[in-house]
């Protein structure tokens, strides 16, 4: 009896041709977290030294509409030869919107104070965007 169902089980077992990929599956996410983890602190800091300019200023056909921020957030406006003068934000965007309407080729230029928060200096860009600005330069002073 032994010898027959041994010969049975023999026959009736066969090799399974299938593979195996749960292993793979779980070796994949092990990687998976693991570079989801260290991917972020590959670019952590990046510490550049940037040269200073000694570059002169550009021959300018016009001169250029100087928008002035101020430490308090207020705001100025130097056009042509005009004298600066203060200006709230409505009054900005119409005064640079109609100028370059009739002078599209005038540069136009921020100078932010150097106590003034990010924030205000970014604002007056995107009220000189609004008034149909294409391009906006930043001042400063020049190196030492």
């Amino acid at each position: 009896m032994s010898a027959a169902s041994f010969a049975r089980s023999r026959k009736k077992r066969k090799l399974k041709s299938e593979i195996n990929v749960v292993p793979y599956i779980d070796v994949m996410l092990v990687l998976l977290i693991i570079f989801m983890v260290t991917a972020p602190l590959l670019n952590l800091g990046v510490d550049i030294n940037l040269p200073k300019s000694t570059a002169k200023s550009l021959a300018q056909k016009k001169e250029p509409v100087v928008v002035v921020v101020g430490r308090d957030g207020s705001y100025s406006l130097s056009m042509q030869d005009q004298p600066r003068q203060k200006v709230d934000a409505a009054a900005l965007t119409a005064r640079i919107s109609a100028y370059v309407a009739k002078n599209p080729e005038v540069a136009v230029f921020v100078a932010g104070d150097k106590q003034a928060s990010y924030d205000t200096v970014y604002q007056a860009m995107v009220l000189l965007q609004q008034a149909g600005v294409a391009q906006v330069g930043l001042m400063s002073n020049p190196a030492d």
